[in-house]
């Protein structure tokens, strides 16, 4: 007998191609996948012909806690996941107190482990004195460096403790790109005298130069000490021109959906609920980010999920915080792209479900492949619904996204062979497991 059988499914392979039949999972993994197994199974699911999937990797989420817990935590936080058909995350570290120690390290993977719907890695923390730390703190998926100020005061923009971090070790350093000198600059400059400025001055403050002269500061540093790096929420046509073509075997780099969904003309019906870092850009950059996808330029995809309260969000700017729940609708905007043809199957996978696995050296995780772990999502590519706030799992209580028709919404996901969510119903005492990290 099989711990979960999915039968009659329409079973994404890797290629992009489909194979009609069923899978099987037992012990977590995936046992069997035949056009017809034989056999029971402790629970059966009758896919009725819709797309089974490999779970999503989502490698960059803000959960909020400890210190935010009002806005998300990390049971909140996944149980959104979920809902949207990711099974792991990736989490940052600018909470309160931030993740930039061992003891911090071990607080999350504990909290997590007891309060999680999905499968769980967590970054260290990059500040000018704990270089120790961002070497030894274990597990951590990588070190996390501020660039530019963001949400939390963790901050590295000097050149000599940039030079220390890149310098010493070998794991992975993902990097908010955006330069701290230009963005006080623009600050001062630009807001000086507005009473109440426009939230869509915050795209003119941190322009495309803003995130392009972080990037090849720290392409530099990269290619000075043969460092992995990892550009976060690229944003920009300006860095996939840098990129394309010129991007070292070291490098990789992610796009959000905010950047290829949303663009400065939502400022005008959504105002402070699209403000984020980096900041939407003018709709000229989004076809060049697809194309970016496209040629590999830019390896996958992540959310960046950072949620706000819309109390907090309402405030005049600058005062309004920047960032915007997404963990739970990525999937959903890309299988509806998906669907217009703005991209296939196989890349949806190789952006959202090994791509991350290979990035951060995740074993098992991805693919729908025997022997693979069984973290699944079960789609209905024959339906739409229009999404409402009143709907979202986050905490917040709200998506940027809200009034939009999707398609590919997740009935059912599976962390590890067991069913979390099951119809919009999330099913209490299933958890994630701490994730593994490899080499790339």
């Amino acid at each position: 007998m099989y711990q979960l059988l999915v039968r009659n499914a329409q079973i994404a392979r890797t290629d992009g191609s489909i194979l009609e039949g069923d899978v099987a999972c037992e012990s977590g993994r995936i046992e069997k996948i035949e056009s017809q197994i034989t056999g029971s199974a402790l629970e059966e699911i009758d896919a009725a012909g819709r797309l089974l999937l490999p779970g999503v990797i989502d490698p960059q989420v803000h959960f909020r806690e400890p210190g935010g817990t009002e806005k998300e935590d990390l049971g909140s936080g996944s149980r959104a996941a979920v809902s949207g058909g990711v099974t792991s995350f990736l989490e940052m570290p600018n909470c309160r107190p931030a993740t930039i120690d061992q003891e911090q390290l071990d607080w999350k993977i504990a909290r997590a482990s007891k309060t999680s719907a999905a499968n769980f890695g967590f970054f260290i923390g990059a500040t000018a004195d704990n270089l120790e730390a961002l070497n030894s703190a274990s597990p951590a998926c990588g070190i996390k460096i501020f660039m530019g100020a963001s949400t939390g005061d963790l901050l590295v923009d000097d050149q000599h403790q940039l030079d220390r971090i890149f310098s010493d070790g070998e794991r992975l350093i993902a990097v908010h790109a955006e330069d701290e000198t230009r963005i006080r600059a623009r600050t001062q400059s630009l807001l000086q005298g507005e009473v109440h400025p426009d939230y869509a001055i915050h795209s003119t403050i941190r322009d495309p130069q803003t995130a392009l002269i972080a990037t090849e500061r720290a392409l530099a540093l990269s290619e000075k000490y043969g460092r992995r790096l990892h550009i976060l929420h690229m944003s920009t046509a300006e860095e996939v021109h840098r990129l394309r073509g010129r991007k070292p075997s070291q490098v990789t780099c992610e796009v959000i959906p905010n950047h290829l969904f949303l663009d400065t003309r939502d400022y005008q019906s959504l105002g402070s609920r699209v403000q984020m870092n980096p900041p939407i850009r003018d709709p000229e950059n989004t076809p060049e980010l697809w194309a970016g996808l496209h040629d590999g330029t830019i390896d996958i995809i992540a959310t960046d999920h950072a949620p706000h309260l819309l109390e907090d969000k309402a405030k005049p700017y600058p005062q309004s915080p920047s960032g915007m729940p997404g963990v739970e609708t990525s999937l959903p905007l890309m299988l509806s792209a998906m669907k217009a043809g703005q991209c296939s199957l196989e890349q949806v996978q190789k952006w959202m479900c090994w791509g991350p696995a290979k990035t951060y050296g995740i074993p098992n995780k991805g693919m729908i492949e025997i022997g693979y772990d069984a973290d699944l999502t079960l789609v209905d590519m024959d339906s739409e619904r229009t999404l409402r706030d009143e709907d979202v799992f986050t905490r917040a209580g709200w998506s940027p996204y809200a009034g939009r028709s999707l398609t590919g919404w997740p009935a059912f996901t599976v962390v590890g062979g067991r069913v979390v969510f099951d119809n919009g119903v999330i099913r209490e005492g299933v958890l994630g497991q701490p994730l593994v990290f490899g080499s790339r």
